[in-house]
Parts: structure tokens; C-alpha cells; sequence
């Protein structure tokens, strides 16, 4: 199961009620057309309520494109949908009232929202393996809410009503694959670099035909083509260093004195970015610093107009919001902070149907999007974080505008599709998480390929084209500009003295751990290299994801640069995007620490050899021994389940995790360990949750083995043995492992840890478990939540399937850091830019402040993806602790550990 309930927050952290969109009328959704969501507010002494959304996107905003608001926990963020509201219910009350919830802390499995969906043509209700952020509607599904407790697989607490009875009246039964409905496909991208480099001239360099000057633009975004498909090659070195060598004629038309092309020095500094070079020194020019002198100070209102500016916040010369655009990402490659102005100018150009014109217009003018346009500049702002409404619109247009056989219209109005459009469309829906349409975008754009790797610019063209080629060939990839690289991830070399090395090598066929790590480490998905974020559209981080992502790199040792990225980050207080820090999630030094954060944070110190008793300034194993239960708590405090229970710890994980942090740090929390054993089943297996429920769990009873293996004892070792067998006997035939989400990723590779602690008899086992792991692994490196349900990696998932597959134990898991740096990262004060003002050359310091601002985000499982089910993540506060540890022999009983 994955996870991820708890409770932890700082004072200073506030819940964000989310208010209703315009609600779509129920009547305007079909059958064929639109999702519906229903929402029981029974035991509040209401009624069913419906509502519809005719462009379906996630489940979550289905609930509020519906006329639903919605509150979620101060600990998560909004996406854990604690409170629901109604306007024709009681004049919009959300329940439950304050009085009944404070929605501080996730809600106790008894009494919380359950999310229950549909496909079509289904008439029994599904507990939801994914949180409503990550759902991924299409016509004619159907959403429930259901308020009320449940158990782990959603066996009990079904709503009362079925499918049939709320979903879309109509005739004829919607096509179960959604929109839209265009078939899969593969771009040939070797056939596609091939036709781009017969158009180079000697090459290096792309001349029109009947020109005799080179054309720059189309020369780089040759050489974009060739990094992401080519990789570092001679090809590819002799067109950049033509770019170098003509930095000037493209990048500074006016003279090397003067503002850039803001446009051409993006993209030169792009390239040197995406292939390990220096955009501060390419071609002689720093092109970062000459991007950061030339930033607007104002537009033509000032009454003295400056060249090249048409508002506050352009970079000189940029001309279209694509430079703009590509301007503030270059600065983002190069670590650079863009002034705030810059990236908000972005969101000003955005209309009101969420799509972003082209053109840098001012407030108040004309506004029309285009999805190129909109792709571009919403995988920007992605990056960038911070302007999560802007990117939802953005994301909300891209899914409207998309066309049923996937492609999407150059501009409004066609009718046709458009391969430059397509093409940057499907790399943006590719890094919001819209995989389903992004996938079929690239379907479309494969059925446009000529024959001779080339593409032409729209639907049906039989000439190829330079222009349009290059963005085709980055979306076939699965790349963009954003993460586009030709850097290969190489392992670090592990510690010349391995400690506590496995009992035996995880045997069998198992995943590719490179492709895994790389996978965890893209810019994508590790924001600017420190931390994953609670959604695909936030920069509120998910700590607990965070570190599942450093136990996976520790475990493999393959990128141990980013490892210590993350590490100094959680180390050194760094904060998220809404100024949070790893302090803040797991309460320490607050009335609601967390043991379960606690322990987590703690392990990954002790892991890569820093010191928890100061770690972000704390001494977590001082608050680990303050947070042990001395008895039960009494309602409505629920803090304490038990005598030797962890405080707010609500799994059997976050039990076990407090337990291994405290003997790693050389204490014997005696009474923890006692209530750990005491949760143990006559099967040998382990509940999921504490206080304990009759579901006995693989994970949770593999994670409580390492605890037991770590703290020894003749009990202990008796309890591991009879653990390991009952995971040994829950083995499906083709080798997965039962879990919350069906044949589950986490399950299996927890399993793997577990078996490990005795490989040698559970050799079989194990191999068959990877080989399953290896079934279940993407072309792009990460996982899927189980065999069954929607496709897609998943993070969670993924960190989970890369640490486990190692088959080790993190209650030994050691990594050294040594012969590491510190990880560049962006500074909110650091190389300010300079804001260009009439008559002057330098001005003050721009840029966002090191503050960020509380609210925002979600990590639970209630709203975003859980990979098992909605609530075990909304149980379990540790978002998919499955962390991963060196595996070592078991010993004899009595003997050292």
C-alpha cells in the first residue's frame, strides 16, 4: 500500500478551501459526454447531490468544475479533501463542521471523505487506487464521495447508491477509453534526426533553400533534435560549435554592447544547458547575465519607452511569449532565480479560457491562445512552481481544445491538425501528468511521419519541413526543453568498505535500476534537483515522497551527487516553494510531532551518515523517545493508540520506522518494540493500521520483519520467521504480491526487502517478485502502481520498486557521501538580476523572497495519487515510507546485530 496520513504541521501553515468553478448544468452531461461526480451528505441530514463537468479533466476538478468547494488538512494541503461543500445544501456549510473536525490532522479512517469511481458501463462502485488530483477522467465516468469509515480495501463503506443511479442519462454507452480516442503510436525518431541531418550543410548548419546566410533559429532547434535522440556525439558537437562560433550574428544583432535577441540568447543558453556546456561562457558571452540585465522596467505607459519593451517584466527584444517563455526557463536551467516579473508577465498573457496568446500583449487587450503557445508556457511554469492556478487552467484548455484522434489545432479556428501545436502540447501534458492524452498526441503526430523521417506542418502535409520536425522528435522522446539533456546518469562508486552486505544477491530478472534512478532524479520530477512536490501543478513539497526518493538513490548508489542534493536540502532547513521546510511536516518541537516523521526523517540521517540527534537543527531521536505513548489517549485526543505506541503514529509503518531510527541510534525503545510484537497476527502477518484492524498487510508486516530483524532477540527472530512465511505463502502466480491497489508495485518490492532478510530460503520467491517489479517498469524508467487500473509511472510507486528490487533492509542501510559536493541550487536572493530603467544600466534586486507562502498542495490520498488506495494514504502519513536499507544475513538468535 502506499502511504501517506499523518499529522504534522507548523503554526504558520494554513488549509486552503478551494471554491467552485462555474458549475456546468448536470443536464449538459450525457452518456457520451462529460463526468459526473455525486457527493452524499446523508449522515449531515442532506441528500445525494450532483453535479457535472462537460470537459473532464481529474477528479478533483471535477468536484469543484461541478459547484462543489472543498477544504483540505493543514498538514496535507488541499488535496486531501477533508470538508465538502454544497451550495443548495444548507447554504454551502462544509461538513463535517469545525466543531466535529478541525481538518489540522488527516481524519481518522472511521470518519473521512472516501472516493469511490466508475468507468463506463459500470454499475459497482471502485475504492479509488488513486487520489482525486491524479484521477484521469474521461466521458462518461462517474465520481462518489462518501463520508463514513471503510476498511483498507474498500470492502465496506460503498455508497448507498449505485453508478447507474447518478451517472448521465443517455441511450448509448460511452466509449470506455475516454477521449480522445485517437489509436497509440511511435514516432521514429532515428528516421526524424536522420532527415534532419541531410538538411544540415556541412554538417553544421541549416541554410534555406535559395538563401546563403544560415538560419540560426532552425540550426538549434536541429541540434535540440539531435541531443535528445543522439545523445553526446560528434553530430551534435560540430553544429553547437557553429553556434558558438556565430553567437554574435544570431544572439546580439545590434552589437555585443547592446540588449541580446532575448529570444535567440534563450535558446543558445538552452542548448548549452541541455548538453553539459556553459551558458555563462558560450561563444564568449555570458548569456545568463546578459538575460538578467535586460529585464523591462516598464512598458510604453511609463512615457519613456525603452526598445524592445512592451510591459514591466519582458526581457528585452523578446518579441512573442515564446521567448519570453524560453527566457525564463534558461535562467531556471542555470539555477538562477528569474525575477518575479518575468514569470508573472507569462501569466498575464494567459485568457480567459485558460489558453496563452502567443503574443506579449498588455492588460486589457485582445486575448487568443494557441496550444503551442499554451504547452510552452505551461511547461514553464511547471518548472518554475508557484502559479499552480495558471498552469490548471492551461492544463484544463490543452484537454478542451485536444481533438478525439489526439491532435490539436495550430489556432482557434482550424480544422486541422497541427504538428508544431501537437508537438509542444504533448510534451507539456507529458510533464503535468496527463499521460493518456499526451500519449495519444504522439500517436497522432507517428501518423503524420513521411516517409522520410521528416514532418510537414499540419494533418495530411506530404512535404517535410524543418520547423516542425525538431518539437516532433523532443515529444517522441518523451522529453523537452525543460528536461532535456544528454548528461547519462552513471552510477557513483559505492563505499570501498560495503557494510552489512545482502545475505544473497537478489536473484532472477529484475528492473533496470539505471533507468529507475534516472527516472527519480529527472528535472521533471525532482524539483530543481531538491524535492518532489505533493502534485503535479504545486510547489508545496511532499517530504515524506522526498525522502522514499533518497532511501532508493541510498540503495542503489547510483547518483549519489543527487542525493546529496536532497539530503543538504532537508538538512539545511531549505524550504519548499511555499517556504515550508522538513521541520514542518514532521512537527518537531510541536504538540503534533509525528513518531512516524520522525522516524523516517531520523533514518535517512543515520543512513548517509549524518547526525539525527541535529538534523534541521533538531534532535529527533530526543523527540522520538518524547513521542513514545506512556498510555492511551482518551477522545477526542487521538494521539496516543496505545502504551508504546508513537504519538500520531497511525500504521503499523510509522511504528516500525520510529522503532529502527531509535536502535540505529543506539537506544532500545523496549515498549515501542513490545506494542510492535504485540500487533503481530497468529498467521504471522501484521495490520495495516493502529490501532490494529483484522486486515493483515505485506507491506506493513515486511517493514515490521526489518524492524524485528534490527532489534534481535530470540522473540523477535521467531516473529521475522513467522513474517517472512506468511509473505512467502501470499505470492500470486506470476510472482507480484497482493496489495490496496491489486497486484501491487509496493507490495512485491516490500516483499523483496522482507524475503531478503532470509534470501537464501526465499531465493525463488524473491526472483520471481523482481521479475514482476521488471513487468511493471515503463519505457521512461518508473513504475506503475499495480498490474491492474490505470497506466502510467507513478513516484510513489517508483521509489518504492527502485529500493526494493535492491532486496535490502533499511533498518542497515548505509551510503556514504564522501567525495560528494554540495548540489548547486537556485538561491531567492542569490544573482539577482538587474531591472533596466530608463537612462540607467543596473538597477535593484529582483526576484521572489525567500519566503514562500503556507496553503497550497496535497498529500493524501484522498486528492492526490496514492498508489494503493485513498485511504491508506490518507492513513498512513508516510507518503510511501517504503524505504530501502542494505540487506544483510539474518544471524542466529542471540546473536550480534
Amino acid at each position: 500500500m502506499v502511504a501517506s496520513w499523518l499529522a504534522v504541521l507548523a503554526a504558520c501553515v494554513t488549509f486552503l478551501t478551494t471554491t467552485p468553478a462555474s458549475a456546468d448544468p448536470v443536464g449538459d452531461c450525457t452518456a457520451t459526454k462529460g463526468a459526473i461526480v455525486a457527493v452524499d451528505f446523508g449522515p449531515f441530514g442532506g441528500t445525494v447531490q450532483r453535479g457535472c463537468d462537460t470537459t473532464p479533466t481529474t477528479g478533483y476538478d471535477l468536484l469543484h468544475d461541478a459547484g462543489f468547494t472543498t477544504t483540505g488538512t493543514e498538514h496535507d494541503g488541499p488535496g486531501f479533501i477533508c470538508r465538502i461543500g454544497y451550495g443548495s445544501f444548507n447554504s454551502g456549510t462544509q461538513y463535517p463542521t469545525a466543531d466535529k473536525e478541525s481538518c489540522v490532522l488527516t481524519p481518522p479512517a472511521t470518519a473521512y471523505w472516501s472516493y469511490w469511481t466508475a468507468s463506463p458501463g459500470q454499475d459497482d462502485w471502485t475504492y479509488s487506487q488513486y487520489g482525486a488530483m491524479d484521477r484521469k477522467l474521461g466521458d462518461g465516468d462517474v465520481d462518489a464521495w462518501a463520508y463514513g469509515g471503510t476498511d483498507i480495501g474498500g470492502s465496506t463503506g460503498k455508497p448507498t447508491f449505485t453508478p447507474d443511479d447518478v451517472r448521465a442519462g443517455g441511450d448509448s454507452t460511452p466509449d470506455p477509453g475516454g477521449t480522445p480516442t485517437g489509436g497509440p503510436g511511435q514516432i521514429d525518431t532515428k528516421a526524424a534526426v536522420a532527415w534532419l541531418k541531410g538538411r544540415l550543410t556541412d554538417g553544421e548548419r541549416v541554410v534555406d533553400d535559395g538563401a546563403d546566410t544560415p538560419d540560426h533559429l532552425l540550426t538549434t532547434e536541429t541540434a535540440y533534435a539531435l541531443a535528445a535522440v543522439d545523445g553526446d556525439s560528434t553530430g551534435l558537437d560540430k553544429v553547437t560549435a557553429f553556434l558558438a562560433a556565430h553567437t554574435v550574428d544570431y544572439a546580439y544583432p545590434s552589437g555585443t554592447g547592446q540588449a541580446p535577441d532575448a529570444t535567440a540568447a534563450a535558446r543558445l543558453a538552452l542548448l548549452a544547458e541541455s548538453t553539459e556546456g556553459d551558458p555563462r561562457a558560450f561563444g564568449g558571452h555570458d548569456l545568463v547575465g546578459d538575460l538578467t540585465k535586460n529585464v523591462c522596467a516598464a512598458g510604453p505607459e511609463s512615457g519613456e519607452p525603452i526598445p524592445g519593451c512592451t510591459a514591466k517584466g519582458d526581457f528585452r527584444n523578446a518579441g512573442y511569449a515564446e521567448g519570453q517563455a524560453l527566457s525564463v526557463l534558461a535562467l531556471l536551467r542555470a539555477a538562477v532565480t528569474p525575477p518575479a516579473e518575468t514569470v508573472d508577465r507569462l501569466t498575464q498573457l494567459q485568457c480567459t479560457d485558460g489558453g496563452i496568446t502567443s503574443i506579449l500583449i498588455r492588460p486589457g487587450e485582445y486575448c487568443d491562445g494557441d496550444p503551442a503557445t499554451t504547452g510552452l508556457v505551461a511547461l514553464v511554469l511547471h518548472r518554475a512552481g508557484g502559479h499552480d492556478d495558471t498552469v490548471a487552467k492551461a492544463r484544463t484548455y490543452l484537454t478542451t481544445v485536444q481533438r478525439t484522434d489526439g491532435s490539436f489545432p495550430g489556432y482557434t479556428g482550424a480544422t486541422t491538425g497541427s504538428v508544431y501545436a501537437t508537438a509542444y502540447a504533448a510534451q507539456a501534458l507529458h510533464a503535468l501528468g496527463n499521460t493518456a492524452r499526451a500519449e495519444a498526441a504522439v500517436g497522432w503526430l507517428s501518423r503524420q511521419q513521411l516517409t522520410g523521417g521528416g514532418f510537414g506542418f499540419e494533418e495530411g502535409a506530404t512535404d517535410p519541413a524543418l520547423y516542425p520536425t525538431p518539437p516532433a522528435v523532443l515529444a517522441g522522446t518523451g522529453t523537452s526543453l525543460a528536461t532535456l539533456t544528454t548528461k547519462k546518469t552513471e552510477p557513483t562508486d559505492p563505499p570501498t568498505t560495503p557494510t552489512s552486505p545482502p545475505a544473497t544477491p537478489a536473484p532472477g530478472i529484475g528492473p533496470d535500476l539505471k533507468k529507475g534512478v534516472a527516472y527519480l532524479t529527472s528535472a521533471t520530477n525532482l524539483k530543481q534537483g531538491l524535492y518532489y512536490t505533493s502534485g503535479p501543478a504545486t510547489s508545496r513539497a511532499d517530504f515524506g515522497l522526498t525522502i522514499d526518493g533518497a532511501y532508493a538513490l541510498a540503495a542503489t548508489g547510483l547518483n549519489n551527487a543527487k542525493l546529496r542534493g536532497i539530503v543538504d536540502f532537508l538538512d539545511q532547513k531549505g524550504k519548499d516553494g511555499e517556504g515550508r521546510t522538513v521541520n514542518d511536516w514532521t512537527g518537531v518541537g510541536t504538540a503534533y510531532a509525528a513518531g512516524g516523521s520522525l522516524g523516517k526523517t531520523a533514518l535517512l540521517a543515520e543512513a548517509v551518515g549524518r547526525n539525527p540527534r541535529d538534523f534541521a537543527g533538531r534532535d529527533l531521536i530526543a523527540a522520538l523517545d518524547e513521542s513514545v505513548c506512556a498510555k492511551p489517549s482518551t477522545a477526542p485526543d487521538r494521539s496516543c493508540a496505545a502504551k508504546g505506541a508513537y504519538r500520531y503514529a497511525p500504521s503499523v509503518f510509522a511504528q516500525s520506522l520510529a522503532v529502527m531510527a531509535q536502535l540505529r541510534a543506539g537506544e532500545k525503545p523496549e515498549e515501542a518494540i513490545a506494542y510492535l510484537e504485540s500487533l503481530q497476527q497468529d498467521t504471522g502477518a501484521w495490520p495495516s493500521l493502529i490501532p490494529a484492524t483484522d486486515d493483515s498487510d505485506v507491506d506493513s508486516t515486511a517493514i515490521a520483519a526489518m524492524a524485528l530483524d534490527l532489534a534481535g532477540g530470540q522473540k523477535a527472530e521467531a516473529a521475522v520467521d513467522r513474517a517472512l512465511a506468511w509473505i512467502a505463502s501470499k505470492q500470486l502466480s506470476d510472482g507480484g504480491f497482493p496489495g490496496a491497489a491489486g497486484n501491487s508495485v509496493n507490495s512485491a518490492a516490500l516483499a523483496v526487502q522482507g524475503l531478503s532478510l532470509d534470501g537464501g530460503k526465499y531465493v525463488d520467491e524473491i526472483a520471481g517478485a523482481r521479475k514482476f517489479l521488471a513487468s511493471q517498469q515503463n519505457a521512461d524508467g518508473g513504475f506503475n502502481v499495480a498490474k491492474e487500473g490505470q497506466r502510467g509511472s507513478d513516484l510513489r510507486a517508483s521509489t518504492q520498486a527502485v529500493s526494493g528490487a535492491t532486496g535490502v533492509s533499511f533498518g542497515t542501510l548505509e551510503r556514504s557521501l564522501t567525495g560528494t559536493s554540495p548540489q548547486p541550487t537556485p538561491s531567492p536572493s542569490g544573482s539577482a538580476p538587474d531591472i533596466v530603467t530608463p537612462g540607467d544600466t543596473a538597477g535593484g534586486a529582483g526576484g521572489p523572497t525567500a519566503d514562500g507562502v503556507s496553503g497550497g498542495g496535497a498529500l493524501a490520498s484522498t486528492g492526490v495519487q496514492i498508489g494503493a488506495l485513498a485511504v491508506i494514504a490518507a492513513l498512513l502519513v508516510l507518503a510511501g515510507w517504503r524505504t530501502a536499507a542494505v540487506a544483510r544475513r539474518r544471524v542466529d538468535a542471540g546473536g550480534e546485530r
